[in-house]
């Protein structure tokens, strides 16, 4: 028999300093009690957010994904990535997913869905990841940031499954988002 939760308890901060500010994000160490009552030091890092474009082109015979293709210095390589950045102060997350997408690879998009809400490491980083799906595409001048040199391409929806499972799609919320938009096509089973 299911157990009867009346009110989920929630951690208590005793006290808390930051120990890293950065331009991004900044790490606070926190003692906390945890909902169990037991205390213990909890080192976060504090990001405001972020937003994914999953664009598609669906003008054709054959749904494409627009993929990113840039350097990425913690993972030592390029990576083929879904557009995405960070939420700015004050910024509602539909407007930076528009704002990134055009900056990153110069599309916009007529139409936008909510796709996928989450955590994107919840142990340690309390950074939340909205994906937007954008269709009804239009090509322009992308504005990347200095330090971006970024390769764009579609692939066709099956293409990009097949990196996804052959490991050419490295990254979570690249992974999260075509699986998400196969299973989305496919209908839901059972």
């Amino acid at each position: 028999m299911a157990q009867k939760t009346s009110k989920i308890k929630r951690g208590r901060v005793l006290s808390s300093r930051v120990v890293f500010r950065g331009p991004v994000f900044y790490v606070s160490s926190d003692r906390v009690k945890e909902p169990g009552g037991i205390v213990a030091r909890r080192d976060i890092i504090r990001h405001p957010g972020s937003v994914v474009i999953l664009a598609v082109d669906n003008s054709g015979p054959q749904l494409r994904v627009l993929l990113a293709r840039q350097y990425r210095y913690a993972a030592g390589q390029r990576l083929w990535e879904l557009p995405a950045g960070r939420i700015d102060p004050g910024e509602k997350p539909l407007a930076a997913a528009k704002r990134e997408l055009l900056e990153e690879t110069g599309y916009s998009a007529g139409h936008w869905k909510k796709a996928l809400f989450y955590y994107a490491s919840p142990g340690f980083l309390d950074e939340t990841m909205a994906i937007y799906m954008a269709s009804g595409l239009r090509e322009g001048q992308a504005q990347p940031e200095e330090d971006e040199l970024i390769q764009i391409r579609l692939f066709s929806l099956p293409a990009a499954v097949r990196m996804v499972m052959n490991g050419s799609i490295q990254d979570g919320k690249t992974i999260a988002g075509v699986l998400w938009l196969k299973q989305s096509r496919s209908g839901r089973r059972s």
